[in-house]
C-alpha cells in the first residue's frame, strides 16, 4: 500500500494524467486527499510508463550562442534527452541510490604527501596513465584535476568514473582542491562543476527540511564531526571540540567550527564567501556547470541562470531530474551514466579543440 499523494509528488507527474490512466484501465479513482489505495502491478507499470514519458526531456543549456555552438558540436551529450532510471523517482532517491548501486572502476593511485610549514599536510592522489597511447610523453600529457565535494574522497563512484573517462582518452588525473581564486594564474584551461551548491545559505536551508535532514544532513554532520575528532589534539587549540561534536546539522557545525576556524565574524559571512554564484564573473576559464532541478542539496531557485546568460565563458546545463551527483539512467544504472558521458566528452573537447574553445568563450589567444 502506497500513499498516493506522496508517491505522485515523487514521480512529478501531473495528477490529471494518472487519474485518467488508472480510472480507464483499472476502474479506480484517485482523490487529492492523500488517502492510501493498494496499487497493483498493472497500475505501477502505467505509472512507470508515464513517468518515463513525462520525465524524458532535453536539458536546458544556458550560455552564449558561441559557447552553445561549441558544446553542441564537440560535446553532443548536452543536446541529448536525459531519461532517468524509471524505478528511481525523485532527486532524493537518485542521490541515495547512486552511492550504493554505481560500480567502482578499478583505479591505482600514486599518492604524494606534501608537508606544510604549519605542520599540516596535503595529500595528492595521482593517476599517471603512463600507458597512454595518445600522449606517451608525460610532459605533454594533459592532466584533469578533480576536486571532490564535502566529505568526498578518491574512492567515490563518481570520481572513479570520471577517472575512467579521462584515462581512456589518454589523460592523467590529480585529486586536490583549487579553482576560482587563482583565476587565469591557476594553469587551468577549463573547468566543469557537478551538482554545485550555488548559494550556501539556500543550500543549508534546503538541507534543514525534515526529510533532507533525516536522509542527508544528519549523516554528513556525523562524518564532519568524526573528521574533526580525528585531529582533536591539533584543533582543540583554536576551537571548542566538545561543543563542535554536539552539532546536529551542517549549519550548527559551520557555526561552531568552520566559520570560527577560518576567522569569520559570523556563519553568515562564511556562507556568503563560500557561495560560488557571485564569483562566476571572476572565473577566467571556460566552465560547464551541470545541475539537476530536483537536487536536494542545491535548490533550483538559486541557480545563477540570469548571470550565466551574460557570461561568455560560462554554460549552465540543467536537467529536470538527476538529484545530487546522481543522473542515473537505464534499468540497471550501475555503469556509465549521463554525467559520466558529459565529463568524458567535455574534457576531450577542451583538450583536443583548445583554439575553438577560446574563441567561443572570447578568451584572448596566447
Amino acid at each position: 500500500v502506497f500513499s498516493i499523494q506522496s508517491f505522485l509528488r515523487q514521480l512529478q507527474i501531473p495528477l490529471s494524467i494518472i487519474h485518467y490512466t488508472l480510472k480507464h484501465t483499472c476502474d479506480i479513482s484517485i482523490s487529492h486527499t492523500g488517502c492510501s489505495y493498494p496499487l497493483t502491478l498493472t497500475q505501477l507499470v502505467f505509472l512507470a510508463f508515464f513517468h518515463v514519458t513525462y520525465a524524458n526531456s532535453t536539458p536546458v543549456l544556458v550560455c552564449s550562442n558561441a559557447f552553445r555552438t561549441f558544446l553542441q558540436k564537440h560535446c553532443p551529450v548536452v543536446a541529448e534527452r536525459y531519461c532517468p532510471t524509471p524505478w528511481c523517482w525523485g532527486g532524493r532517491l537518485q542521490t541515495l541510490v547512486q552511492a550504493f548501486i554505481k560500480s567502482r572502476p578499478s583505479v591505482s593511485y600514486r599518492n604524494e604527501l606534501i608537508r606544510t610549514a604549519d605542520g599540516g599536510q596535503i595529500s595528492l592522489d595521482w593517476v599517471d596513465n603512463g600507458a597512454s597511447a595518445a600522449y606517451p610523453e608525460s610532459s605533454t600529457r594533459p592532466t584533469v584535476l578533480i576536486l571532490p565535494g564535502l566529505t568526498g574522497n578518491s574512492q567515490q563512484p563518481y570520481v572513479l568514473h570520471a577517472i575512467s573517462q579521462a584515462t581512456r582518452r589518454g589523460y592523467s588525473m590529480l585529486l586536490l582542491n583549487y579553482l576560482a581564486r587563482k583565476g587565469s594564474e591557476s594553469g587551468l584551461v577549463a573547468g566543469i562543476t557537478l551538482s554545485v551548491a550555488w548559494n550556501t545559505v539556500e543550500s543549508t536551508a534546503s538541507l534543514e527540511q525534515p526529510i533532507n535532514w533525516l536522509l542527508f544532513n544528519r549523516h554528513l554532520t556525523v562524518n564532519l564531526c568524526q573528521a574533526v575528532n580525528r585531529h582533536r589534539k591539533m584543533l582543540e587549540k583554536v576551537v571548542d571540540i566538545d561543543y563542535v561534536m554536539k552539532a546536529r546539522s551542517i549549519h550548527e557545525f559551520d557555526e561552531r567550527y568552520t566559520s570560527v576556524l577560518f576567522g569569520y565574524k559570523s556563519c553568515l559571512d562564511y556562507y556568503y564567501d563560500a557561495s560560488p554564484d557571485y564569483k562566476l564573473p571572476r572565473t577566467a576559464v571556460p566552465i560547464l556547470c551541470l545541475n539537476a532541478a530536483d537536487d536536494p542539496f542545491s535548490p533550483k531557485h538559486a541557480f545563477p541562470l540570469a548571470l550565466a546568460k551574460h557570461l561568455p565563458n560560462v554554460a549552465l546545463l540543467v536537467t529536470a531530474h538527476g538529484g545530487h551527483i546522481g543522473f542515473l539512467e537505464g534499468i540497471f544504472p550501475r555503469g556509465e551514466g549521463y554525467m559520466d558521458r558529459l565529463i568524458g566528452q567535455y574534457i576531450e573537447a577542451v583538450f583536443e579543440h583548445p583554439g575553438d574553445l577560446k574563441r567561443a568563450c572570447s578568451i584572448k589567444q596566447e
